[in-house]
């Protein structure tokens, strides 16, 4: 039986937890601990973006009624073609500042509903499409503290519901799909027809059910991009609008992209002074064949528990397939500073839509992708708060993952059903969080921020690392390119392991650690990124710089 004094400390240690403002720990072990950080943001966060202020902005949709959080002065946006409310003085975005733990409304003109979105590289959010009245809409969101959404009226050559983006080397976003549309455009719009046909969106479509929405569009170390639609890729030249490469059907040729919704991401680029960088993907989860008509007769499949990674530069490239140890639909992919990839959110039965999901999956896992197969998942630490469709995730610059979203109905719905409409932020944080490696994070002392990075230049950040001997192996540099996160893809996601070229002790604790950035827009679209230093697999906290 533990003595009264180990009781008495740990009661006092849940309680000096549970009084910390604004936040309520869930569970806190060596496998990740959860908090609570707002019970409620008024909306439902369906669509997640941080900028380089260290803010994220959220937005859910104009046409689910009424929100929780009323506009600020009283103000109420007029719009005679909205589907539920003409005048509605609540909003339908936040800004959540991350640090201050506070959140401000903001307003949205037109429906913003299942649209997507990038960083361009001066740091402003462009965000694109929608329904009804948004579908032909490009919204502007600056970083600053009292900024608002500008909105372009016909900023798009077509109508774009589920589409996805992706910032290109030249500075340009690329807009992909959407329903309906087979073909691409480009923003800002530089030419006379912006609408270009891409029959491989047409060839991926699942007649009455599609699963070819929210493409997994990721920019290739060559400069062309890899798009994955349903089961298949290609590797295409957007410049010259010619496939370059068709890859092979994923094994047992299960939908993966939206509505199955499975999620994707590009692995760590690492070598990048090599002549040849290599880039891999890695899909997981989804719905297989049939459940999206299945759902709608009350039966629930199963999810997909594979995932299947492939090296999209080898020239004759196979997919190989990994077992995941929980089956994820609606799930997210996010990579974390020291390259591993946490899957959160999501469920295990259903797909996605309207009351189609069921079994939710209350706990992360991490894939470890320098681990041999077999040995690369490890399930996390729970939540309570089920994240089913419309959740989020992001990462941000101290290393948590924060976690939004889930609303499963076509109106806000609170009771009487199975999973409410969830309005409350989480963070999850990661083992690496832990106070216990405390001794092995990396402080960065200098610089405080980099603001102006070019291409192939060599620079020096000095660190703190509470240590007496550093091993030079152990230590890298990563960049990290924030996601604009939707519908269980989170777009222009990019991680790039600079390594170290040395590391230097230069007394007390203190080191200066070099590494040489990115040698082209191909590898690294130029814009803000996050820069962490990793020791032992450890990331210090990360700080903004721009790279150009």
């Amino acid at each position: 039986m533990a003595s009264p004094s180990f009781i008495f400390s740990i009661l006092l240690l849940h309680f000096l937890f549970a009084s910390l403002p604004s936040h309520r720990t869930l569970t806190f072990a060596a496998d990740g601990s959860w908090q609570l950080l707002q019970k409620s943001v008024g909306i439902s966060a369906m669509h997640m973006q941080l900028l380089r202020n260290d803010r994220v902005i959220m937005f859910d949709r104009t046409d689910f009624g009424p929100s929780n959080l009323l506009l600020p002065n009283g103000k109420c946006r007029n719009d005679p073609t909205d589907t539920a409310l003409q005048v509605d003085c609540t909003a339908h975005s936040v800004e959540y500042d991350v640090f201050a733990n506070k959140f401000r409304a903001l307003t949205v003109q037109t429906d913003v509903w299942c649209s997507s979105g990038a960083i361009m590289p001066d740091g402003n959010l462009f965000q694109t499409g929608g329904f009804n009245d948004g579908e032909r809409r490009v919204r502007v969101f600056s970083p600053c503290r009292t900024c608002d959404w500008n909105e372009i009226p016909n900023g798009l050559t077509a109508k774009r519901w589920y589409a996805s983006n992706h910032i290109l080397p030249d500075g340009r976003q690329i807009i992909v799909g959407g329903r309906g549309q087979f073909n691409y455009e480009f923003i800002p719009k530089n030419i006379v027809s912006n609408k270009i046909n891409l029959p491989f969106l047409s060839e991926t479509n699942d007649k009455g059910i599609e699963n070819n929405l929210y493409p997994f569009v990721f920019l290739n170390v060559d400069g062309n991009l890899f798009i994955f639609a349903n089961n298949r890729a290609i590797l295409f030249d957007y410049l010259n609008n010619i496939v370059v490469k068709k890859y092979p059907m994923i094994p047992g040729g299960e939908p993966r992209s939206y509505p199955s919704t499975g999620s994707a991401v590009l692995l760590p680029l690492k070598n990048l002074k090599a002549a040849a960088i290599e880039a891999e993907v890695l899909v997981c989860g989804g719905a297989p064949k049939g459940s999206y008509l299945q759902s709608l007769k009350g039966t629930f499949m199963a999810a997909l528990n594979t995932c299947a990674r492939i090296k999209i530069t080898d020239p004759n490239p196979e997919w190989v397939m990994e077992t995941m140890p929980l089956a994820r639909v609606m799930g997210d992919m996010i990579l974390l500073p020291n390259g591993n990839v946490l899957l959160i959110n999501g469920a295990g039965s259903g797909t996605a839509g309207w009351e189609q999901g069921r079994d939710p999956v209350l706990s992360p896992v991490l894939y470890q992708p320098d681990n041999n197969i077999g040995s690369r998942f490890e399930v996390q630490n729970p939540t309570t708060i089920p994240r089913m469709y419309h959740s989020t995730a992001a990462l941000l610059r101290d290393g948590r993952v924060l976690v939004g979203g889930s609303n499963p109905h076509a109106f806000y719905n609170f009771t009487g059903v199975l999973f409410p409409s969830e309005l409350s932020l989480e963070a999850f944080s990661p083992a690496y969080l832990d106070a216990k490696f405390d001794k092995m994070r990396p402080t960065i002392i200098a610089p405080k921020s980099m603001s102006g990075i070019r291409y192939r230049k060599k620079y020096t950040i000095q660190v703190v690392i509470n240590s007496d001997k550093v091993d030079e192996s152990s230590v890298s540099v990563t960049m990290f390119a924030p996601a604009f996160n939707t519908h269980s893809f989170s777009m222009n996601q990019r991680l790039l392991v600079l390594g170290n070229e040395k590391v230097t002790a230069v007394g007390n604790l203190i080191y200066n650690i070099e590494a040489t950035t990115p040698k082209s827009g191909n590898v690294a679209p130029s814009g803000f990124y996050l820069l962490f230093v990793v020791h032992q697999g450890i990331p210090s906290q990360g700080i903004w710089v721009r790279l150009h």
